[in-house]
């Protein structure tokens, strides 16, 4: 209960503070084309890039809910050095995504006028978006939505104090009549919320600019990453000391060490790990870094996985390894070939039958499979088969005595086997915690590898298409997808021998091994394939779009969607109104399906 109503509270507080539209989001990666022909075009600097930057600090005043909301306090600003223009990385301002794409464009182009005319010392912001209008009058227009839009976003002046409400209002006329508003605006640090149509009125020191200290006797430095995400953003940040490690012991009061709270400092440059991913969510959490240059030099040290075998003793790899996206939950976005999948087959694997323990168990599975098998049928009336087609004799005998005369027919059926048209792929989990042990007796790769072998032992009486795989990995760069069996390949004692040789090593990371299995998949059944991702689909918009209820009510629609697969639509009926009335929201995608299914062929 208190977490239920922490989340409604969390809810409506970010809501009514008002945080953003994150549903609008424009990043400065699908406008990166746009936004630098429009700074070239109007004679920016050539010299200049374009990089993506955090949202930037301000320090005018939030409202009660932003405090409340611990939000309001950042805000997607722009600014121009002389080799950078540091553009948002993602804008969510509006509720619109092409007002938040014309801010892109906007911002552009006012840094272009900025780079070529740079504002005299004390000169107020807005007089910047007067040489642009007489430079580029036609972005009047893109300008007049986007101040309307800001304007409705802004405080409202009545509601301030008097010193606030004069400030308010001169920012107000300096949004509209930029080219008649004369004279110098408050400080930024007394408006009452920032001007995101305007550049930074205090950009940030860059880079370059930062004097660095060198140390003679130190060492030379590495090239280090261009960005420690892959995204390319700068973050704030300030150079500091490090902490000294000399002085003699300190001792503290027991009580006194649970009564302090006093920051940690960490050197990255002495840890043992090296995962990006945890160094990108710690940096994500701090509003301002703390930068310290080591004078010490650092000691050569051999690192290895203990549990990478040697390349002799490793599996067969099949290929130089495929690239593959990855989900990155935090940003929401897919990373294009963020990942290597490596494809093994185990060489040290000799044939080897079914064991003992499972043959009775198998033995039960396909007496009960055979009823699945194809039946053969006879097909009549053939120009070729097995046996004579009386029926088609009689026939033809008939005409013959009504005097039609011969009439050229087949007269021959023959014996068709059944077919069914499926395909299944097993894919099994092979890392390190699969080693634990169940009981006494088994472990849970044990049960795996039964559970392979009896699955094969069913298919393979059916006659159906089946392949098995095994993913494990070891960082995302070496994911092992292992061969066990391929769609074209017959079950027999080498694939069981093979799926005997499975080991549990490494770690889990199934994103990658899903999707190449999916692929294969695909490949060997694009119709059944077509099918499945349909369903999932359909499945995955009910779970988005049930915020509170999408479990209890994915469920009923995800069994209709199968029953309208077999073609049981009493059922799927049935089902799409379990669904709706399990979630009664107007936007329920079972409403629709139940529509198109009651609708008149």
């Amino acid at each position: 209960m208190e977490e239920f109503i922490g989340r409604l509270w969390d809810r409506f507080i970010t809501r009514r503070s008002g945080k953003g539209h994150p549903e609008a989001t424009i990043t400065l990666d699908q406008v990166a084309c746009s936004t630098r022909v429009l700074f070239r075009a109007l004679e920016g600097d050539p010299h200049v890039r374009i990089q993506g930057v955090a949202d930037s600090r301000h320090d005018s005043g939030r409202t009660i809910w932003a405090r409340l909301a611990g939000n309001g306090y950042l805000a997607p600003l722009a600014w121009l050095d002389p080799t950078t223009l540091h553009m948002p990385a993602r804008i969510e301002l509006f509720p619109s995504q092409e007002e938040n794409r014309n801010l892109y464009l906007w911002l552009a182009a006012l840094a272009a006028i900025t780079s070529r005319y740079p504002p005299q010392l004390g000169e107020p912001r807005h007089v910047c978006v007067a040489t642009l209008f007489a430079h580029a009058p036609g972005l009047r227009a893109l300008y007049a939505k986007l101040v309307d839009a800001h304007l409705r976003q802004r405080p409202d002046p009545e509601n301030l104090t008097p010193a606030a409400a004069k400030n308010e209002r001169m920012i107000r006329d300096a949004l509209q009549h930029p080219e008649r508003v004369a004279g110098q605006i408050p400080p930024h640090h007394q408006w009452p919320a920032p001007v995101p149509l305007w550049l930074h009125p205090n950009p940030p020191a860059s880079a370059e600019e930062r004097p660095t200290p060198v140390d003679p006797n130190a060492p030379p430095p590495e090239s280090p990453d261009k960005s420690l995400d892959g995204r390319g953003l700068l973050r704030q940040a300030t150079s500091i000391t490090p902490p000294s490690r000399g002085g003699g012991l300190l001792l503290h009061r027991f009580e006194s060490i649970l009564g302090q709270a006093e920051a940690v400092s960490i050197d990255r440059t002495d840890e043992e790990t090296e995962d990006l991913d945890e160094a990108l969510r710690a940096a994500d959490d701090l509003e301002r870094l703390q930068l310290a240059r080591s004078r010490r030099q650092r000691a050569k040290r051999i690192r290895f996985d203990l549990d990478l075998p040697s390349e002799a003793a490793d599996d067969l790899p099949l290929g130089p390894g495929i690239s593959l996206p990855e989900w990155h939950e935090r940003l929401a976005i897919l990373q294009p070939d963020h990942c290597r999948l490596q494809t093994l087959v185990a060489d040290r694997a000799p044939p080897m039958p079914l064991p003992a323990e499972l043959r009775a168990a198998a033995r039960q599975l396909r007496h009960r499979f055979e009823s699945l098998r194809p039946e053969q049928h006879w097909r009549p009336r053939q120009w070729d088969g097995m046996e004579l087609d009386l029926d088609a004799i009689i026939e033809r005998r008939c005409a013959q005595r009504q005097g039609r005369g011969v009439i050229e027919q087949p007269l021959y059926r023959a014996l068709h086997p059944g077919h069914r048209d499926l395909a299944c792929l097993l894919l099994a989990d092979l890392s390190l915690s699969t080693g634990a042990h169940v009981d006494d007796r088994y472990r849970i790769i044990d049960i795996i590898r039964h559970a392979l072998w009896l699955f094969s032992e069913a298919l393979a009486t059916v006659g159906d298409r089946f392949a098995l795989y095994g993913f494990s990995s070891c960082r995302r760069h070496n994911i092992r997808f292992h061969h066990l069996k391929g769609f074209r390949e017959t079950y027999d004692d080498t694939i069981r021998g093979r799926i005997g040789a499975i080991r549990p090593g490494y770690y889990t990371r199934m994103g990658a091994a899903i999707r190449h299995a999916s692929n294969l998949l695909e490949q060997a059944n694009p119709a059944q394939a077509a099918e499945i991702a349909d369903h999932l689909s359909r499945a995955g918009e009910l779970l988005a779009q049930c915020p509170t209820r999408r479990d209890r009510a994915a469920l009923p629609f995800s069994w209709a969607r199968l029953a309208l697969l077999k073609g049981e639509k009493e059922e799927a009926r049935r089902r799409f109104q379990e669904a709706i009335t399990l979630w009664s929201h107007p936007d329920n995608p079972a409403r629709a399906e139940l529509a198109k299914l009651d609708k008149p062929a």
